[in-house]
């Protein structure tokens, strides 16, 4: 058989692969047999799109594989399912060492020789993402990612739908246990949003797991990328990819394989090129190989792109209820909060103390050094007073005035914390309060309390300015 002629008869980029497969039935070299004018082009030809994410800029015929492109267990495994499996493969991916999407064929050849098995290779490449081309999949596939798709743009609680999501892919991998696991690279941290078990054994906390096994797991985190090395995502199924996976990251290796890990699935979650997080699935059904990846490969798309929106919509409601100058709570929180406890909503527990804290002086320091002394002014405040309550609520109610809800608080702790206040009452300190509160050790009435310590809070003010009246406002 004349296997360039058939790479030949191609429009597309097409080359001719072949898989050697050993007597145990593992597979050996991948190698380009040859290839059309496209497909070569796609090599040597500076003006391609893909030129540059060669390893080698001059096609040589039956060569490796990876003498192009880096070492891809996923794209091995396509290879030997097409060649030696006769299964034929489509995928349209976007490896992370590239920077243009991938439109893959793989159809099997009746051109088997011995030990080496043939295939036929062709692709298309798209500088940017075609929805047209990414809702090209099975009917079975599709229906999950549908599936998928309604429950998170249908849900009013995110973390319910997500643990529904991750349940179904835990069914759908039929494995011991499939984790969703959000990263913040700046903070070097990380947190699990859902998890399923697929078994009793399983069935057990996967952060309360890391946090005690692991000093910092964060540093096995950002090995991950490494070990993708380019590709979409990782998958391991057998002891063969187990040893390659040794030899990228012994460490993590090891870890896997402590815990009784013998295949796992890692997908990034990536949302314009941040990558916000990582699903994994352990000792998976590796029979299910093919539709897992298909699965995920479409679903982890729109997984990242709803925890965006939801970390988007959670930095807004921040934004919405947090004063940005001082770091405390706003006036928008603060009478949300007092709605929330007038129409019965929230109750105050007993010992219950509103105090309401003004800064004295504010107006002279914006007149005699500017509003940017007048705002230093105010984080010095608003940072004495998160250190002296540091488990209550404050809120900045206005220009220069504060607000503190402090709950189950003893008469004596509120008097101790407000002696540490008047401490700044001495006309020595650059940051002095004019104080008022209001303590209930039974059922608080929130109106009265803060019409209480507003009043008593001004009449602490007149009496600061009748000490220091050069410091009168003016």
């Amino acid at each position: 058989m004349d296997l360039q002629q058939i790479a030949d008869s191609f429009e597309p980029m097409t080359c001719i692969m072949s898989v050697q497969v050993y007597e145990d039935g593992s597979y050996g070299n991948i190698r380009i047999v040859c290839g059309n004018k496209a497909y070569v082009d796609s090599i040597e030809n500076p003006e391609n799109i893909s030129f540059a994410g060669m390893l080698n800029n001059k096609f040589i015929p039956d060569s490796p594989y990876q003498k192009y492109i880096p070492h891809d267990l996923n794209f091995e495994d396509a290879c030997y399912r097409c060649a030696v499996l006769k299964k034929p493969f489509h995928t349209y991916i976007h490896p992370e060492r590239y920077d243009f999407w991938v439109d893959m064929y793989m159809m099997p050849l009746a051109a088997d020789n011995g030990d080496t098995y043939y295939f036929a290779y062709s692709q298309e490449l798209t500088s940017a993402a075609s929805s047209s081309r990414m809702s090209n999949v099975d009917a079975e596939v599709a229906n999950e990612v549908l599936e998928t798709c309604i429950k998170l743009r249908g849900t009013k609680d995110f973390k319910h739908t997500m643990d529904e999501v991750i349940g179904d892919i835990s069914k759908m991998c039929e494995a011991d246990k499939v984790c969703l696991i959000l990263t913040d690279s700046q903070n070097r941290t990380f947190s699990v949003l859902s998890e399923a078990a697929g078994s009793p054994e399983a069935d057990y906390s996967v952060e309360g797991y890391l946090r005690s096994a692991y000093e910092d797991f964060y540093s096995i985190i950002e090995t991950w990328e490494a070990t993708i090395a380019g590709s979409t995502c990782l998958i391991v199924q057998n002891e063969r990819d187990m040893e390659v996976l040794n030899e990228r990251n012994p460490a993590w290796y090891e870890s896997l394989i402590a815990v009784g890990v013998k295949s796992i699935v890692l997908y990034p979650l990536k949302y314009n090129d941040e990558t916000l997080g990582y699903i994994w699935a352990i000792n998976f059904d590796v029979e299910r190989t093919k539709h897992i990846r298909a699965t995920l490969e479409t679903t982890s798309y729109f997984i990242a792109s709803e925890i965006a929106n939801y970390k988007l919509v959670d930095k807004l409601s921040v934004l919405s209820s947090f004063d940005m100058l001082t770091g405390v709570k706003n006036r928008n929180a603060m009478n949300q909060r007092i709605d929330a406890i007038i129409e019965g909503n929230e109750k105050l527990p007993a010992k219950t103390a509103v105090v309401f804290v003004d800064l004295n002086g504010l107006k002279q320091t914006n007149d005699n050094g500017g509003h940017a002394s007048g705002d230093r002014l105010l984080k010095q405040a608003a940072a004495i007073l998160r250190e002296t309550f540091t488990d209550n609520d404050i809120y900045r109610a206005g220009g220069d005035e504060f607000m503190v809800i402090a709950e189950d608080i003893s008469g004596a702790e509120l008097e101790e914390k407000l002696g540490r206040l008047r401490l700044y009452q001495s006309g020595t300190e650059a940051v002095s309060f004019a104080l008022g509160y209001c303590y209930s050790e039974g059922e608080t009435d929130i109106r009265f309390a803060m019409s209480t310590a507003d009043k008593l809070m001004y009449e602490d003010k007149k009496k600061y300015y009748e000490r220091f009246p050069e410091r009168r406002r003016k």
